[in-house]
């Protein structure tokens, strides 16, 4: 089944990866590590969950493993997702869409978001995975593997070999920025995501 449901005005679809950025403001927790890897990590958005349905269902992979969580409603609300998502403290950029501009069909391209909810549900429980060069893993996922991983099954390759210029071998690395930037893209409004 494919759903559909708004997030701070972005509407998105099961498959549809929700990109993020972690959160500005680290006085409620001095020593943000998640902050702290949101630094190094190149560009605007520093972790992505997928969305899955229905409501405001999405599945992630974070320092805990890969696991689902809900929204609770239709705006990004950190605070509110505490007791599902832990200590992440993280702003909605906006919405990738993967599947815009490939001229699928209707009946394929519900076929392949049917394929990656699949995909992204069988691998709750598993760990996060910290090896980041290693993304063709399979019994571990850091967050931007775990969509990459889905849509690959799909003939769709969202490794764009960014990287980072001074880091050797950072090319293998699927980061979450790449997937924003190489995706088409819907930004919200970062007003109503506080």
């Amino acid at each position: 089944m494919i759903y559909t449901t708004t997030i701070n005005n972005v509407q998105i679809q099961t498959g549809d990866i929700l990109c993020l950025t972690f959160h500005d403001d680290v006085s409620e927790h001095p020593v943000n590590h998640w902050r702290l890897l949101g630094l190094i990590i190149p560009g605007e958005v520093d972790h992505v969950a997928i969305y899955i349905g229905p409501g405001g269902r999405c599945v992630e992979s974070a320092y805990r493993g890969v696991y689902e969580f809900d929204l609770g409603g239709d705006l990004w609300i950190p605070k509110k997702m505490y007791k599902y998502r832990g200590r992440f403290q993280d702003d909605f950029v906006g919405a990738a869409y993967p599947l815009e501009g490939r001229g699928l069909s209707e009946t394929e391209s519900y076929a392949i978001r049917e394929g990656v909810a699949a995909y992204c549900l069988a691998q709750v429980g598993k760990p996060y995975n910290i090896n980041f060069l290693n993304p063709d893993a399979d019994e571990a996922f850091y967050c931007s593997q775990l969509a990459y991983k889905a849509y690959l099954l799909h003939g769709i390759d969202l490794n764009t070999n960014y990287g980072v210029p001074h880091i050797i071998g950072s090319q293998r690395i699927v980061f979450p920025n790449e997937i924003w930037e190489g995706c088409p893209h819907q930004r919200a409004h970062r007003e109503t995501s506080s």
